[in-house]
């Protein structure tokens, strides 16, 4: 397959799942001003769930991302009820609070899986490539394409053309007048934190195809969700999505013409969008 297309492909893939990652963690921060640091950790323990039914009890991969996404979505669930639902407009504390529960989340993990990597895996319908002429590509990222971007447009969908979105979109402008006007905003950002962390652990299962299963995807994905929320924007499903696929090409480019510094590279053009456009390319201003 032509080099260009080939890491064009890969940048799309991977910023799919860059996208199912930072889409959840974006509204979350732009609706309920939470910042959730912890939302990476998340993302490790779908993928943790998701590896225990799909390889360890060979199950259906399918079940094990819907099951990975509702242990995800239900520890979220718990943690804002307790915890984030008390600390609206107080930053300094959400930082510390969801620093601290990525190592809570990172050692129970090592606790019920121990600290040995796992292989990345898929369904078994997805092994293999596809293949066209003298071209080939692999089944597992053509389909993560297909999700993200059946995904994508479901989100948007939801953000732009619905009662639901139009009451997000509220929110985020003025979260205050839209509660006086009788909105019970509080019960949909509980909604929407649910969401958006079941969407992360559905997409830790999803991409263990691409970055496996470890101990340190808590925090290595994390600051590739920051990086992509810097640069599409905070509150945007669109931005979100630019942002992951620029991150995204970015990387795949990078890595096969110069790995030494392809990591670099996604924080320069970080850099270049907070000096041009703080907001983030797609972002609302505040």
């Amino acid at each position: 397959m032509d080099v260009f297309v080939l890491n064009m492909l890969n940048g799309v893939s991977f910023g799919f799942i860059l996208f199912l990652l930072a889409s959840g963690f974006s509204l979350i921060f732009g609706v309920m001003g939470i910042l959730n640091l912890s939302h990476g950790a998340l993302y490790m323990v779908g993928a943790y769930v998701g590896w225990t039914i799909a390889v360890k009890y060979g199950l259906n991969f399918l079940f094990a991302a819907l099951m990975g996404g509702l242990a995800a979505g239900l520890i979220s669930l718990a943690m804002e009820r307790g915890f984030f639902s008390h600390l609206y407009k107080q930053l300094n504390e959400q930082v510390l609070l969801t620093f601290g529960f990525i190592y809570i989340l990172t050692n129970i993990s090592m606790w019920v899986w121990g600290p040995i990597f796992k292989a990345p895996f898929t369904a078994p319908f997805l092994s293999g490539s596809f293949n066209f002429m003298d071209w080939s590509y692999p089944k597992a990222r053509v389909a993560t394409i297909l999700i993200g971007l059946i995904l994508a447009i479901g989100l948007w969908w939801l953000q732009d053309k619905t009662r639901v979105g139009a009451i997000v979109r509220a929110g985020m402008d003025d979260k205050e007048m839209t509660m006086a006007l009788g909105v019970n905003l509080g019960l949909v950002s509980t909604a929407l934190f649910f969401v958006g962390s079941f969407i992360a652990g559905f997409a830790g299962v999803i991409g263990a195809n691409l970055l496996g299963v470890n101990l340190g995807l808590g925090m290595d994905v994390l600051l590739l969700a920051l990086a992509v929320v810097i640069i599409g924007g905070v509150g945007s499903i669109q931005g979100a999505l630019l942002g992951s696929m620029v991150i995204g090409i970015i990387d795949a480019f990078g890595k096969a013409l110069f790995p030494e510094l392809a990591m670099f590279t996604i924080y320069l053009v970080m850099i270049i969008i907070l000096l041009v456009r703080p907001s983030g390319l797609l972002g609302r201003r505040v």
